[in-house]
């Protein structure tokens, strides 16, 4: 079985873009014409040029190779140019084309890729969203701790058992900073009437950006700590495992992080820091699945979780699904709410969610198939980054 081609797509995702502007994917195809998809999450350059980046990388090192030697392909591109080095950009490219080489390798087998990294351990998936704005809203749910209170109640009727916010406010390339007495006053409002809210039929995932110094992040970790939320999420920049450390020493609320992180490499270095206790991986950034899988192992060896995180398209989501069946130290799978609208029309079967959990696919390889001419109906012409920072301090 050998590689032979590639096409790429830039889809754009209609208002309100949750998960994003746009997605980017990948198909390659063998020789013997088996097809497999990938996607490449938040490469911070135009799309388009991210696809270039996509084929340009396929013909340097994936054409002709056989899809199964995920090893050599893997080296052979992390070292490229002579880099070695977890590097965001190449490892979203690599991410994309190493999740379509796995979703190969199942189909030729005829088995989910989860069979193949381990076998299913999770029968079901417990799932979480952020709550997100809606067209019509009066207020900022983002800012309202009254608007996400109910909205909170509308999940919970759903079937959801865990939502994730972040009323902290923007993150800048300027960042940590030490936050507000006002900022700090919001977040605590927002604790105290979201778990007024949900009482203890839901987690509570306190969402942040790395907005915050150590010491600024300690700050609100007290604040936050008699509500009991799940976790305190990426507090500070993620250059700095030693400074996720000292907040994680200084609250009893679990640090979780990683959706900016790539590589074992990266995760290593935060797990000997003693930065986190949850670590959320993004398959379409990490370095692929079986990266993923290395970096599931080396959380498990420190008693630590794996959160698989999505700010992206369905078939990053469908990777993580793939992952969170195989892993023992699974602990919850970040969703758009439940993968509707475009995630849903993407795909020729939708991912299944039932009552605020995942069923993890029996089909062959990631499990699902991507639409083109969907995704062909929704091309994206813009030029933007899939998130910006603010460019100025806040």
């Amino acid at each position: 079985m050998k590689l032979r081609d590639i096409r790429t797509f830039v889809v754009g995702n209609p208002p309100p873009h949750n998960g994003g502007p746009y997605f980017v994917f990948a198909k390659l195809a063998t020789a013997d014409g088996v097809e497999g998809v990938g996607e490449a999450y938040g490469v911070p350059f135009d799309p388009h040029h991210v696809a270039r980046l996509l084929e340009d990388v396929f013909r340097r090192y994936l054409e002709g190779e056989d899809p199964h030697d995920i090893e050599r392909i893997w080296r052979r591109v992390y070292s490229s140019g002579y880099s070695q080095h977890p590097d965001l950009a190449l490892m979203g490219v690599l991410s994309a084309l190493e999740m379509a080489c796995w979703d190969i390798i199942g189909k030729a087998a005829g088995q989910p890729v989860y069979k193949l990294l381990g076998g299913r351990v999770h029968e079901r998936l417990r799932t979480y969203t952020y709550i997100y704005a809606r067209p019509g809203d009066r207020t900022d749910v983002y800012q309202d701790p009254d608007l996400a209170a109910q909205r909170a109640a509308e999940y919970l009727a759903q079937g959801f058992t865990a939502l994730k916010f972040d009323p902290l406010g923007p993150y800048s390339a300027f960042d940590g900073r030490q936050p507000s007495l006002a900022a700090l006053d919001r977040c605590e409002r927002f604790m105290r009437q979201l778990r007024s809210a949900v009482g203890s039929q839901a987690d509570l995932l306190f969402g942040t950006h790395g907005q915050m110094t150590a010491a600024g992040a300690i700050r609100l970790a007290r604040r936050i700590e008699p509500y009991d939320p799940l976790w305190f999420e990426e507090p500070v920049p993620p250059d700095a495992p030693e400074e996720m450390a000292k907040v994680a020493r200084a609250t009893h609320v679990p640090i979780a992080t990683g959706e900016r992180l790539t590589t074992k490499y990266d995760f290593a270095r935060l797990l000997k820091a003693g930065g986190a206790a949850i670590l959320q991986p993004n398959l379409g950034r990490v370095g692929g699945l079986l990266e993923a899988k290395k970096i599931a192992a080396l959380a498990e060896v420190q008693h630590a979780q794996i959160a698989p995180h999505l700010y992206c398209g369905p078939v990053v989501g469908a990777a993580n699904i793939q992952l969170a069946t195989c892993s023992p130290n699974f602990l919850i799978l970040e969703g758009i709410e439940r993968w509707q609208g475009l995630h849903a029309q993407l795909l020729r079967k939708p991912i299944r969610w039932e009552e605020g959990y995942v069923i993890p696919p029996t089909e062959p390889g990631l499990g699902i198939e991507l639409d083109e001419a969907v995704a062909r109906a929704h091309p994206y012409s813009g030029t933007a980054l899939h998130l910006e920072m603010a460019g100025e301090p806040v």
